[in-house]
């Protein structure tokens, strides 16, 4: 009898695979994407852009072009060097397999990103998650603990953090990031959610690098607004992302997305202005949130907002769950984040769309909160 299931490891054969919840004819904030599309003169220019590149060919020098283009807009520091990922996704991926070494494991803070968990998975390396404190913030002594105890090669630390939005104390990162350094690990900073927060850590690189050797600080051109042509960047010592680039695969970035990537940067007052428009509308949202009957909105850095439902008599499970069925009745999908962690027990996270969305968010979570 045929067993086509015979080598596929059993860890992958039990896990789940990240989940996109289906999305058509609902209002979507669920993925924290711009929502903004690009002006039609704008998209006219792109089509033509597209049209002529030579996708005959492997990627070649464009791809250069890009990175040029990519040191620029973040003033990349001296010594520094610029590496290219099919999304920050493939990067998380690739870092563990460069660090995959006997005894590496990979350990972040929780809740968080999924996929440093997953990254660690997949590449068969042990993911130690440190919970954050209840109000989101960074549990110093615990953290200062596992890494004493683990000696992770790979500390994430996202600023700000999925799902929670939150910047973290970066006096404490420093100490992290010091602890780390003292035993040859490495720290990075993901900071996916840039566009929308009031502090980069590269302004940290720059006031000391010195104290940032082993920090890579890892970006997408997904929340810039180019959620849809899968392109994330990681900036570090040249050195050191010239070794994690070996494993990269070739071309592993397309001559279209390249050029829409340069094509954004050519326009990048655009974006930056439709990110003012966003951190405006996070700043309403928050408003109306905090005058929601059993609602309570957490501070935020990002395109989302997480927030926390109660009811009387109910388990907050079930409130999440009561409130995330009645937005998708009522057309809105949004992120039902409460069995993520025992930490966000009965959160939603919204992300945060154009006025006229957002109205319709609030009018939609009024309802059904009171249902």
């Amino acid at each position: 009898m045929s067993q086509p299931l015979r080598f596929i490891r059993p860890d992958v054969q039990s896990m789940h695979a990240y989940a996109v919840q289906p999305a058509a004819g609902y209002l979507k904030l669920d993925a924290m994407e711009n929502p903004y599309t690009l002006p039609e003169p704008l998209q006219a220019e792109l089509g033509r852009r597209l049209g002529a590149v030579a996708i005959n060919r492997y990627p070649g020098p464009r791809i250069d072009d890009l990175k040029q283009a990519l040191a620029a807009y973040v003033d990349l520091p001296a010594g520094y060097q610029l590496m290219l990922g099919n999304g920050s996704d493939e990067l998380i991926s690739l870092l563990a397999m460069a660090c995959d070494v006997p005894g590496a494991c990979i350990l972040a803070p929780e809740p968080g990103f999924v996929m440093y968990a997953m990254g660690a998975q997949l590449q068969g390396l042990p993911f130690m998650g440190v919970p954050l404190t209840a109000t989101f913030e960074l549990d110093e002594a615990a953290l200062r603990s596992a890494i004493a105890q683990h000696q992770p090669a790979l500390l994430y630390l996202a600023y700000p953090n999925n799902p929670t939005a939150n910047l973290w104390d970066a006096d404490v990162i420093r100490r992290l990031i010091a602890q780390v350094s003292a035993y040859g690990g490495l720290v990075v900073m993901d900071e996916a959610y840039q566009p929308f927060s009031s502090r980069t850590w590269l302004d940290d690189i720059r006031r000391d690098p010195a104290a940032n050797t082993h920090v890579l600080l890892m970006r997408t051109l997904s929340k810039f607004g180019l959620a849809g042509i899968r392109l994330g960047y990681m900036i570090g010592p040249a050195a050191l992302v010239a070794e994690v680039d070996k494993v990269r695969p070739p071309y592993n970035v397309s001559v279209l997305n390249a050029e829409c990537a340069l094509f954004a940067l050519e326009h990048a007052e655009v974006f930056a202005q439709q990110a003012r428009e966003l951190r405006e509308q996070r700043a309403w949202l928050q408003q109306q949130l905090s005058a929601l009957t059993g609602a309570t909105p957490f501070p935020s850095e990002a395109n989302m907002l997480l927030v926390r439902l109660s009811a009387p008599g109910e388990a907050p499970h079930d409130t999440a769950a009561r409130v995330f069925q009645g937005l998708k009745a009522r057309g809105v999908l949004v992120k039902n984040v409460s069995a993520m962690h025992p930490l966000l027990a009965g959160c939603l996270r919204l992300t945060v769309g154009t006025p006229a969305e957002n109205q319709r968010l609030m009018a939609a979570l009024t309802e059904a909160v009171s249902a």
